[in-house]
């Protein structure tokens, strides 16, 4: 929210603590708790192992929030709870989601004491980083979790490029760094023809292969377990996909075209791209100012689409041509996206 008035400024200088009530509802799930019945503030606290009195008061800041509504037969979600919450991603997405923004919410601990410092928040406060491959290999709820997030909330760009898109006469799809192959699964479901690789770590993969027999479609996918910057990579495809991967070198461009894509093969490229060399995309910028706590003296040059497109004609690809994905909701994971196009 932008603030306007006096209140909506002290509003947003309590927000960690309004944060903190609303990421413990995702964690305990209470709005699916209350999805289908009313609960009163005794049972809530007693199903939630919740002191009453602490409960009591939690239940009344979301219900200031417009979050829940309370009734003579106990609490329930409010139309806006159900509208944004309970009907646009799973308890599971939502709780993964209100995890890993505590975790963050650590950077800016004593933010103002340690703004100036020219090291690390971390670092200033005797504390690591999170190893975020190093979670990936190590510790397999995370990464289903976490993979499992990504495919929900890609679903709706990926039935966005699965329109904008036109496969016919591609059979063959390399999907690096593609995840649970949740950008394959919407083509496959609109080409019959079509197969697809994915390539991304071990760990990620053989939660794709859950999620893409769930779907029915693993006959059509398959999954590649490699490090798809240093690997070799497999041959022979009509079209590569590098989707929110954020990998834009001249050297893996080159790589695509001279040994892996077929004759008159193409690259397509999805990512959210700098307005300028020096500006983040606007729904990057906070994690912009986070990565600066974690890495300050890291120079600032962001990746614009001009930057993709001279690289790669350097790299002999021809005819670039540059499309913004358009959105169906104003969900902050849908916006920003832009499609690169372009032909061995």
């Amino acid at each position: 929210m932008k603030p306007e008035t006096t209140e909506d400024i002290l509003e947003l200088m309590n927000g960690h603590l309004l944060s903190a009530v609303l990421g413990t509802a995702m964690e305990l799930g209470i709005f699916w708790l209350l999805a289908d019945q009313p609960l009163s503030a005794p049972e809530l606290a007693r199903s939630l192992n919740i002191p009453l009195n602490r409960c009591y008061y939690w239940l009344q800041i979301l219900c200031k929030l417009g979050l829940l509504e309370e009734s003579g037969e106990g609490y329930t979600p409010s139309t806006v709870a159900r509208e944004a919450i309970l009907n646009v991603q799973s308890q599971d997405t939502w709780a993964f989601q209100a995890r890993e923004d505590r975790e963050l919410s650590l950077y800016v601990e004593n933010l103002a004491l340690n703004i100036s410092k020219p090291m690390s928040a971390w670092g200033a406060s005797n504390r690591s980083p999170a190893d975020y491959f190093g979670q990936l290999e190590e510790d397999p709820l995370y990464t289903a979790g976490f993979t499992r997030k990504l495919n929900e909330i890609h679903r709706s760009l990926a039935e966005q490029l699965a329109n904008m898109l036109d496969l016919r006469g591609v059979k063959r799809l390399l999907d690096l760094g593609g995840g649970s192959g949740v950008m394959s699964f919407a083509l496959l479901r609109k080409y019959d023809e079509l197969t697809s690789v994915v390539v991304d770590v071990e760990s990620v993969c053989r939660v794709g292969r859950v999620i893409a027999a769930d779907h029915k479609l693993e006959k059509r996918i398959t999954y590649l377990a490699a490090d798809f910057l240093r690997d070799e990579l497999p041959v022979g495809f009509d079209m590569v996909m590098l989707c929110d991967v954020g990998s834009f070198s001249e050297t893996l461009f080159r790589r695509i075209r001279d040994d892996v894509l077929n004759p008159k093969g193409r690259l397509v490229i999805v990512d959210k791209f700098a307005p300028s060399r020096t500006g983040a995309p606007p729904s990057r910028l906070l994690a912009a100012f986070l990565t600066s706590l974690e890495s300050p003296a890291q120079s600032i040059d962001y990746v614009t689409t001009e930057v993709v497109q001279t690289r790669l004609e350097q790299a002999g690809f021809r005819g670039v041509s540059i499309t913004p994905v358009p959105h169906k909701d104003h969900l902050p994971w849908n916006i920003d996206w832009t499609l690169l196009e372009t032909q061995k």
